[in-house]
């Protein structure tokens, strides 16, 4: 007693456990996944539409054997998810203690190579797993977004790949493959991963709407394939966050739904944009741009959709439309470098409006 009072601990007391935490633990719930993740390719056979890729990475399950890779390509395209999925069939139970994967979130200096890297690189592994079975007798460092590395780093891996050829496999995984040095490149297998398909993204798509019981308008899917461009992973994220506002058991989602949570801005804007410029008047193209603003669309996403138009445009002349090209991208070039959005917009209508009055 006197212990207690002093410590204030029941030590040795055996804890019962109450009636809260007991109902509290029945009615425990199951935290929702990502689809992004839910979905993610388990095997290599999963994986959507990069056919070469697939073939070399069946095969080197086969002999147990696989190369130095660069995967590269668009994002979303299923680049680490492909390597993840082969090195986990490759290993099995041991995929934890043979993979070591850095993303874009770590370092990316000489000194996470010289350490991490290196120390990983040189520990040795058995070519048989606890159960019994063949494994094969190295490890898989995969390096997402590599393409972010400086180059003393890159360098500083090329000798860290030539040294521990013999027990570590090197993959790694980036959107521009010409940010990767020479000598790395020619010590790796170069794949490119392609942008998916429309009716591959539309059958991913139906295959999730199927699995969550999710009802979806034929519309609204060719919108989430239009805005993802080709990008699975946007396009899964997007038809998620439509389900979770819109989406009910009874009504499907639409078309005005996927519009208002991708934020792709509609095409009456990009319209309404030409006809002001062409009738030259400045202080219609000022009320338009005040009333883009209140409407919280993105000046980005209007400078992406308003290219695409300008070039599609049947009534606009050849030099006109270089004009509007050339300006569109002086102006996402200026908002990339932390310009103020209503400026450009102005400054590309009254580009467009000299266009249109010098070049008629």
């Amino acid at each position: 007693m006197h212990a207690f009072l002093k410590t204030g601990k029941t030590t040795g007391l055996p804890k019962v456990p109450s009636e809260a935490s007991t109902s509290a633990g029945k009615e425990r719930k199951v935290v929702p996944r990502p689809w992004v993740e839910k979905y993610r390719p388990r095997t290599v056979d999963d994986v959507v539409e990069q056919g070469e890729v697939v073939a070399v990475l069946k095969q080197s399950l086969e002999s147990c054997e696989l190369p130095n890779l660069l995967l590269y390509g668009p994002p979303g395209t299923g680049k680490t998810s492909t390597i993840l999925a082969a090195a986990r069939q490759l290993f099995g139970d041991l995929s934890k203690d043979r993979i070591l994967e850095l993303n874009a979130s770590d370092e990316r200096g000489i000194a996470v190579i010289r350490t991490k890297v290196k120390n990983f690189a040189q520990l040795t592994c058995s070519s048989v797993r606890p159960d019994g079975k063949p494994c094969s007798p190295f490890k898989i460092i995969i390096l997402d977004e590599a393409d972010s590395m400086t180059h003393a780093a890159q360098a500083a891996l090329r000798r860290t790949m030539e040294k521990e050829s013999s027990t570590t496999r090197f993959c790694l995984v980036c959107n521009y493959v010409s940010r990767i040095i020479e000598p790395i490149t020619s010590r790796c297998t170069k794949f490119r991963f392609k942008s998916l398909g429309h009716d591959k993204i539309v059958e991913r798509l139906k295959f999730i709407c199927q699995e969550e019981k999710v009802k979806v308008d034929d519309d609204a899917l060719e919108v989430i394939i239009e805005c993802s461009g080709g990008d699975l992973r946007r396009a899964i994220t997007v038809l998620q966050s439509s389900h979770r506002l819109f989406g009910t058991s009874e009504e499907s989602i639409t078309k005005e739904h996927v519009l208002e949570i991708s934020g792709i801005i509609p095409q009456q804007f990009l319209e309404e944009f030409l006809d002001i410029c062409r009738s030259q008047d400045y202080s219609k193209l000022e009320k338009y741009v005040e009333n883009l603003s209140f409407e919280a669309y993105s000046v980005g996403q209007l400078l992406e959709q308003l290219n695409d138009f300008v070039i599609n445009h049947r009534e606009l002349s050849n030099k006109q439309k270089c004009i509007l090209g050339e300006k569109i991208a002086e102006c996402s070039f200026r908002m990339l470098n932390g310009a103020l959005e209503y400026l450009q917009i102005m400054d590309l209508g009254c580009t467009a409006i000299l266009a249109f009055k010098n070049n008629p």
